[in-house]
């Protein structure tokens, strides 16, 4: 997973075809820079990831992911109407079992219209991107990989709550996303990925359960934070994806979001695309000449690596999106 230029990934598109999107001509025209949304806290949403990182290690079946899986469930419990916590088991590349909870809060659960908002929160237990080949079994802190985007949600949860737009809205916490093959293995197999969105994908929390469209964060907590169009998010939700870049540009993001076509990633999106055919966007850090960013999959993935300012740009994008399409009705 999360490869640039991932072969098996455009497989798995042109496989997955039958459920591409058609294209659907958006005669609404938004002026998003005057679209009123709540008022995000970047401050708040970067200690909801230092709250994350406080735990420990959120790797699958360990205290630290016990105690974390109970604090998100709490904290999203304060602020939306229902959660669900989905419980699963997966198996791992190396054919052991671990336990898996994807984390399901729900704003105004009785709309039929939906849009899905999601984010991985477990942290990887190998470091084996790492410089330093001694810390390749060491765990990952997972800061930006994977607290970045599940803090910004968070904070979305709680601000939006007080100022929810006309739709529901369904924060999905995905986990066992990150535990995929070491880099050291001889042997690679997509589907050790994402395992918490593909058990979500074909055993929903509710029957049935559609959304109007989904968007994905991963690793949006950089620095310099560097947003293209990659593949599946084009070739699934190509009008999400050129609203969403549209928003980020009249909002004075162009140099964030920026409007250039990628390789496909391997990602929770690909199977919500594919098997829950909910057409969903990921918004997915894209540093030129290296894999994602400085740190990813390495020791020092820690809260250095989160800037509060970048979580805060990336949900008001969003919310800017959302909001566009379906304004608060006071």
């Amino acid at each position: 997973m999360k490869r640039l230029a991932l072969i098996a990934a455009c497989l798995l598109v042109l496989a997955g075809c039958k459920h591409k999107q058609p294209a659907v001509q958006d005669t609404h025209v938004v002026d998003y820079a005057q679209v009123a949304v709540p008022a995000f806290s970047a401050d708040s949403a970067y200690r909801y990831a230092a709250e994350q990182l406080a735990f420990g290690n959120r790797i699958p079946g360990s205290k630290a992911w016990q105690q974390c899986a109970d604090y998100l469930a709490r904290k999203m419990g304060q602020w939306c109407d229902t959660v669900v916590v989905q419980q699963f088991s997966a198996t791992l590349w190396d054919g052991s079992r671990v336990p898996g909870r994807n984390i399901i809060a729900s704003l105004n659960p009785q709309a039929g219209k939906r849009v899905l908002l999601a984010a991985h929160w477990d942290s990887r237990q190998w470091a084996d991107h790492d410089p330093d080949e001694s810390r390749h079994e060491q765990p990952v802190p997972g800061a930006n990989d994977g607290a970045s985007g599940v803090a910004a949600l968070m904070e979305m949860a709680r601000t939006m709550s007080a100022m929810p737009p006309s739709v529901g809205i369904d924060f999905i916490f995905f986990d066992v996303e990150d535990q995929g093959i070491p880099e050291w293995s001889d042997v690679y197999d997509d589907n050790t990925w994402c395992k918490g969105s593909q058990h979500w994908a074909q055993n929903r929390h509710v029957p049935y359960y559609t959304a109007v469209y989904g968007v994905l964060f991963d690793m949006v907590g950089t620095a310099e934070p560097r947003f293209t169009k990659e593949q599946v998010s084009r070739y699934y939700a190509p009008g999400l994806t050129d609203k969403l870049w549209s928003a980020a540009a009249a909002l004075g993001y162009s140099q964030i979001f920026v409007n250039l076509n990628t390789d496909p990633i391997l990602d929770d999106h690909l199977y919500v695309n594919q098997i829950a055919g909910i057409p969903m966007v990921d918004i997915v850090q894209n540093s030129p000449n290296i894999s994602f960013f400085q740190h990813w999959h390495t020791t020092t993935d820690d809260l250095d690596a989160v800037d509060a300012e970048s979580l805060k740009i990336v949900a008001t994008v969003t919310m800017k999106t959302i909001y566009g399409d379906y304004p608060h009705q006071p």
